[in-house]
């Protein structure tokens, strides 16, 4: 038996849970790069996803605490929608994927993993990406560090904003 290790799952599944929320907490701090977020906007901001689906998982982020896209204000969903084009070119100009899962979890029914606020997924796919592992073996592989993917993402980022 082979044994893939992939450290990150696990600090996340034995991490305590803060009682504020994560993404009203990392907004607040002046530590971008260590919380692993790429731009700030006026309205919502664009954070690479430290537990990814795959490799270069974005998610744009409501700056305001809230819980679904029907509290957004026409402000806020233009600017949302502008990073989430933002987040496509960059992906595509650095990672060349083949094509894109951009989704949202609203209420944990539907899976949302922070319910109480609003945020979009970006998950850059290729051709083969999906195998026999997460079925077989439950392990999902990443292939490139998240702070080779942020280093290379930001650097790209402010091409297009």
């Amino acid at each position: 038996m082979k044994i893939l290790w992939a450290p990150w799952r696990m600090e996340y599944i034995l991490s305590e849970k803060p009682g504020e929320c994560l993404f009203c907490r990392v907004l607040k701090e002046d530590r971008d790069e260590e919380n692993l977020i790429l731009y700030r906007g006026r309205y919502s901001y664009i954070i690479l996803n430290r537990y990814p689906y795959n490799n270069g998982h974005l998610m744009v982020v409501s700056n305001r605490h809230i819980s679904s896209i029907i509290d957004l204000t026409d402000e806020e969903l233009l600017e949302i929608s502008k990073l989430i084009q933002i987040c496509i070119k960059v992906l595509d100009d650095t990672m060349k994927p083949n094509g894109y899962n951009i989704g949202v979890n609203i209420g944990r029914a539907a899976g949302a993993g922070i319910e109480e606020h609003f945020h979009i997924h970006i998950v850059p796919r290729w051709t083969g990406d999906t195998n026999f592992m997460p079925i077989i073996s439950d392990t999902k592989i990443v292939v490139e560090a998240l702070r080779d993917t942020y280093k290379k993402l930001s650097k790209k980022i402010k091409k297009y904003i």
